[in-house]
Parts: structure tokens; sequence; C-alpha cells
């Protein structure tokens, strides 16, 4: 069973990457991504070499994926507390109802 190769360009270097079947698209946008993260370092810093382009590329993205899950943990517990208040609220009002 055969992975798919899928070439992708960074910072002006080919790479081809095995893929699994119907990931394609998924690995070209983080590529691309990665891509302009890398360039923006590359012309808005003096880090010259590309191992240091990468780990600072590779440092700021794990900085926002980190940061947005806590978002993402933070939102979900806020709407698991509401969820609670309007089940509360909702039994409440049925027992009135009841009466």
């Amino acid at each position: 069973m055969d992975k798919p190769t899928v070439s992708v360009v960074i910072l002006g270097q080919k790479y081809k990457i095995n893929c699994p079947k119907d990931h394609e698209a998924a690995l070209l946008e983080a590529a691309d991504y990665l891509n302009d993260q890398m360039n923006e370092i590359k012309h808005s810093s003096k880090a010259a070499s590309i191992e240091k382009i990468a780990v600072l590329a590779a440092l700021n993205i794990t900085h926002d994926m980190l940061s947005n899950r806590k978002y993402a943990q933070a939102n979900e517990q806020q709407l698991r507390s509401l969820t609670s208040q309007l089940d509360d609220a909702l039994a409440h009002q049925a027992d009135s109802n009841n009466e």
C-alpha cells in the first residue's frame, strides 16, 4: 500500500513528502503556512541559518497552537457552566409548572 508523494517548497527548497491518501491538501496547506512563517522570520530578523529560522518558526507555531488550545479549553469550560445553569433553570421551571 503505497502512500502518495507530495512535493512542497519551503524557503526555495523542494521536499518530497510521503502522505496518507486524501491528506494531500492538508499537507500542502501546512507546508504553505510553514513557508510563509519562515519567510516572514527570514525577512524580519537577522537569523541567517535555515535551522535557526526553522526553530523560530516552530516555536511561534507551537506557541500559537498552545494558546489556541488554552482558549478553546476555557471556552469549553464556560460552555459547560452555561449549559449546567440552563439545565437547572429548565428543571426549576418544569418543577414550577408541575405544582
